[in-house]
């Protein structure tokens, strides 16, 4: 499984890049393969302010809707916009193209290393 060792990530599955006080977040292979074909992604808006570990969208899949949480507290600078076009990116690039949202942030929830997220889903 490809965990890349640059990013920071969620027990939730959820990763995040840090640049400056600005964030890119994104939700990482191991679950964009147990969803399934992501087929919609309701995504928060520019603007919105996010509480870190709160619920801020949806993600729907063939199998399932899922919430998405989001790793940091700020405002949404940017959405991917070609995700509602082509949603599946999030299945095929993960870790890059189908990145979900840019926020500035104050405040994150804790973050685990790659080694200790590849840990978390060995043993799940």
């Amino acid at each position: 499984m490809n965990i890349p060792a640059h990013l920071s990530y969620t027990a939730d599955h959820e990763w995040c890049s840090v640049d400056g006080e600005i964030a890119t977040v994104g939700i990482t292979a191991f679950a964009a393969e147990a969803l399934g074909d992501i087929v919609y992604l309701e995504l928060p808006e520019v603007g919105a302010e996010l509480t870190a570990g709160q619920a801020c969208g949806e993600i729907e899949s063939t199998k399932s809707v899922s919430e998405l949480y989001t790793p940091v507290t700020g405002e949404v600078l940017q959405v991917n916009d070609a995700l509602s076009a082509e949603p599946g990116l999030v299945n095929t690039d993960p870790y890059g193209e189908g990145w979900l949202f840019r926020a500035r942030f104050r405040q994150t929830v804790e973050l685990l290393d790659a080694e200790a997220y590849a840990a978390r889903i060995e043993a799940s």
